[in-house]
């Protein structure tokens, strides 16, 4: 037998997870921009892709445009494809982490670095694996195969198709 509880009480037990949300931004030669993010903070000299976690009651797909323009200051006005997923159960002792990721084709663009980042970079995704990257190579290979052929959107589970 089943015991109701307050609803304050019952939202108390619910999982709690950090959401985030990335855009994999290829340009005209089928290259991935990487950010790399700057000393001081905790992934310092390493790259990864435009984005970040989501702000109070903001939507993954409105994260990402944020995230982009804040991150690079590009605005991408085309709409941003669904590329997939990626649940991590626990990262450096925070727990639940869910990325969600984007992805978007633009011609050759300026980009203007938040001071979060010190440098960026086109890459061949053929280069990832001599790059310093924040996440596996997995990962960000895969997610440059969907964008770039829009053959299937990706659920991953620690980096790894589930």
């Amino acid at each position: 037998m089943s015991t109701w509880i307050p609803r304050e009480e019952w939202v108390k037990t619910l999982p709690q997870a950090i959401v985030a949300s990335c855009v994999v931004l290829l340009d005209g030669e089928g290259r991935v921009l990487l950010l790399r993010y700057g000393s001081g903070g905790p992934a310092s000299g390493t790259w990864w892709l435009p984005g970040g976690m989501l702000d109070a009651g903001e939507d993954p797909l409105a994260a990402a445009r944020r995230e982009l323009r804040e991150e690079t200051g590009i605005a991408v006005d085309a709409p941003l494809g669904f590329l997939g997923t990626d649940y991590r159960p626990d990262v450096g002792g925070t727990g639940p982490v869910i990325d969600f990721f984007f992805g978007a084709q633009v011609e050759h663009t300026d980009v203007r670095l938040s001071p979060e980042h010190d440098g960026y970079a086109w890459t061949h995704p053929e280069e990832l694996h001599s790059v310093l990257l924040t996440a596996d190579v997995t990962i960000l290979a895969g997610l440059c195969h969907v964008a770039a052929t829009g053959d299937a959107v990706v659920y991953l589970r620690e980096g790894r198709p589930a």
